[in-house]
């Protein structure tokens, strides 16, 4: 059997550009890529050497957001959770549902300006 691991999530948002300033700062990831997507409107890609995020937005308000309606939500791990409560309020949005929880990471989630659903944990 073959050894899999995700590469990227694409999200489809109103702002690309605001989106990417939002993971930069709470996540430390640098642009891997920006460019015209083959569907039209644009895509940046932000993310580390091997994962990335792909940050999809057209002119037209990006209404192909009813696509990924099944979506729970995103999860990322950083180092220090306060910072990163810090970076999401300083972006104007509201974290909720702190806690801890098996197998050990205390966590909250935030809704981004699209809706999407984020969480972020931390092991430390």
């Amino acid at each position: 059997m073959s050894q899999g691991r995700i590469e990227h999530v694409n999200l489809t948002v109103s702002d690309a550009e605001r989106s990417a300033a939002l993971f930069t700062k709470l996540l430390g990831w640098h642009e891997r890529w920006r460019g015209a997507s083959k569907l039209g409107g644009r895509t940046i890609h932000l993310g580390e050497r091997d994962t990335y995020l792909a940050l999809y937005s057209d002119d037209e308000g990006a209404e192909r957001r009813e696509k990924g309606k099944p979506l729970n939500h995103v999860g990322f791990v950083v180092d220090d959770l306060d910072a990163a409560e810090r970076v999401v309020r300083d972006a104007g949005l509201e974290p909720f549902n702190h806690g801890a929880y098996d197998p050990g990471p205390t966590s909250f989630y935030f809704f981004d300006w699209d809706g999407i659903e984020f969480e972020v944990a931390s092991y430390t």
